[in-house]
């Protein structure tokens, strides 16, 4: 018997041992997250952004790159803090996975009203097949002075880089070489694949400056790659054109179907044949000269290659068309346009599209840490950092719902208790008198009383209850003793019989309304639970839509898809569920609880409506 109850007893330790360690781990998991070495203190926030170059969840990158221009898109589905960064998102680091060094970068457009972000990092190397890289995005410094580079934010390879302005006006390079345009007669677009971009409409044009960073090298090669969407099919339109002599390379589409070629100083002529290209969708192209070759890629594939005498190569470059008034003229769009002065790699051009493709799996954007002596947020507070503008609107029109409701429960309570300890005292004093003395307990009211008879709760908190005051039984009593002595005259202490049953009739009518008047004033402020239980449901289950609403549009228009993007703003979308329903349960559970509390004094007012009329027909009736 005793080995039977240690045996129990062990098992009781262990059950409760396992249960305190998954409490634990509970509180652990809901409170805090994993904690890293921080940068600079200064910095509250930072993000982490995982390269993932894997083939299941990534880009499937073989070989490694180097220095990539990566495009950080930032918007609500993957980050929800862009009111803790300064306005101009000039507080923004960007630093290597070592925590210590800091990363070149510049921002292309920081919307924080919009809440839309394009972030340009130049990322010193991208290893191949791997998902363990990563780069810290520091934010949250109101003292932080603007730290981008624009120019070394594209290494020293790229010699143009066009983003484009949508103001209008003609792009500026924003590399350190400057090679802005001579010519501009494309449309501006204010928003286009990334940011803003050129329209072509038949005989718009572009044309390059002939400067030495510009010319290709056959030691060394060139690179031109850009996003273009196609608006109808084409004939013969040059996306990219330059002759110098007898070289001539152009980029092209003929119907849909791309074309490079190039004619090299010995006057060969080579051509490589790329795919026919979806119209209306956007396709990043590119092709690469050197080392002997001439190579076509779209969206970072390669798709075909030719043998070529490669020579050093000037000339003017003209963009959108072979040159001005020209019949070899581009229908569509062009976003950011880049010409480098080396053959770029197959590794490289592939991680260029892996990041600012409409598919761009090469970054994992991970949670959001605050700094607080080395230890993050909890996700109670990444939830609600998430939470967007209309969310916070219905959050706040829940919380004062939910505070109303609590007034009017908190208020109720405390008048029905006084009304209950009233009713009790007024009855066991009452249930004692004989019949001839029923209005020894009558008293005249005070003005005081008279003035907070208006308010019930002010009643019961402030007045005094000296005579039963916050009793509505007393008041009926009250009521009926003064019907009586009106009927009768004051001489209530002798017996008399002279109420007629029509006189007996029309005392209790004149105590059954003023017991509809009570009623109403013990049942007035319920309405607002019932709003409450009602309508908090559906004021969370509002915000929660809209919220998942503005997180998938906000995906659709940035092209970022993956978990990441999408599991913060879900989550924040649903705390308006949440907040809706924290304001209907305690509503619910009150108005049960008052509803039968009122019922019940009600009751009791209806049992002393006819008790009272019962010992005056006694008395005083016929």
């Amino acid at each position: 018997m005793t080995t039977t109850n240690n045996t129990s007893t062990n098992k009781t330790k262990n059950v409760n041992k396992a249960i305190s360690l998954l409490a634990l781990l509970f509180i652990n998991l809901l409170f805090t997250s994993t904690s890293y070495a921080w940068w600079n203190d200064e910095w509250t926030f930072r993000k982490k952004l995982v390269i993932d170059t894997t083939p299941t969840t990534g880009i499937n990158l073989q070989d490694s790159a180097k220095d990539v221009p990566v495009l950080v898109r930032l918007h609500t589905g993957n980050f929800g803090y862009f009111l803790d960064l300064k306005q101009d998102g000039s507080d923004l680091r960007f630093i290597s996975s070592d925590d210590k060094t800091p990363l070149k970068y510049h921002i292309e457009k920081f919307d924080p009203i919009n809440q839309m972000a394009f972030i340009w990092v130049l990322v010193p190397q991208v290893m191949g097949l791997s998902s363990t890289e990563f780069v810290w995005m520091y934010y949250g410094n109101a003292n932080a002075v603007n730290g981008a580079d624009g120019e070394g934010s594209f290494g020293i390879n790229q010699t143009l880089d066009y983003h484009f302005n949508g103001d209008g006006t003609a792009p500026k390079d924003v590399t350190a070489y400057k090679n802005n345009p001579v010519l501009y007669t494309a449309e501006s677009l204010p928003a286009s694949f990334i940011g803003a971009g050129a329209a072509f409409k038949g005989q718009s044009i572009i044309n390059l400056p002939d400067t030495p960073t510009l010319k290709v090298m056959p030691e060394s090669g060139w690179t031109a790659a850009m996003w273009i969407k196609i608006s109808e099919a084409q004939n013969n339109a040059d996306l990219l054109h330059r002759k110098d002599g007898r070289q001539e390379l152009t980029l092209s589409v003929n119907q849909d179907v791309l074309l490079a070629s190039y004619t090299g100083a010995d006057g060969a002529a080579h051509e490589v044949k790329g795919p026919s290209l979806p119209l209306g969708n956007w396709q990043h192209v590119a092709l690469s000269l050197g080392g002997g070759q001439l190579v076509l890629y779209v969206n970072g594939n390669e798709v075909g290659r030719t043998a070529v005498t490669v020579s050093e190569m000037g000339g003017p470059i003209s963009i959108g068309n072979s040159e001005t008034g020209g019949n070899n003229a581009f229908t569509g769009e062009i976003d950011e346009l880049t010409l480098a002065k080396v053959a770029r790699s197959p590794a490289w051009l592939k991680t260029v599209y892996g990041s600012q493709g409409v598919d761009a799996k090469l970054l994992k954007y991970g949670d959001d840490e605050q700094s607080q002596s080395g230890n993050s947020g909890s996700y109670i507070q990444i939830l609600l950092q998430n939470v967007t503008i209309d969310g916070w609107v219905v959050i706040v029109i829940l919380s004062i719902m939910a505070a109303i409701s609590w007034v009017v429960m908190l208020g109720k309570g405390l008048l029905i208790a006084k009304v209950k300890k009233d009713n009790r005292a007024f009855l066991e004093q009452f249930r004692k008198l004989d019949v001839e003395s029923t209005d020894k307990l009558d008293t005249e009211e005070s003005q005081e009383d008279t003035e907070l008879d208006q308010s019930p709760l002010s009643q019961a908190l402030f007045g005094k209850h000296d005579h039963f005051q916050s009793s509505p039984i007393y008041k009926l009593y009250h009521l009926g003793v003064q019907q009586v002595h009106f009927r009768i005259g004051s001489t209530v202490g002798a017996q008399a019989s002279n109420l007629s049953p029509n006189a007996m009739n029309a005392i209790r009518a004149a105590l059954d309304a003023d017991l509809v008047r009570h009623m109403q004033k013990l049942n007035s402020q319920m309405v607002l639970l019932t709003i409450a239980i009602s309508g908090g449901p559906f004021l969370g289950l509002l915000g929660t839509v809209v919220g998942v609403m503005i997180t998938f549009a906000a995906i659709a228009a940035s092209g970022d898809v993956n978990i990441n993007a999408i599991a913060p703003g879900i989550a924040a979308a649903l705390v308006a569920t949440v907040a809706g329903l924290a304001v209907a349960i305690p509503a619910l559970f009150g108005y049960n609880y008052l509803g039968s509390q009122i019922k019940e004094a009600i009751a009791d007012m209806h049992v002393f409506v006819d008790e009272f009329i019962t010992r005056v027909a006694e008395y005083y009736g016929r």
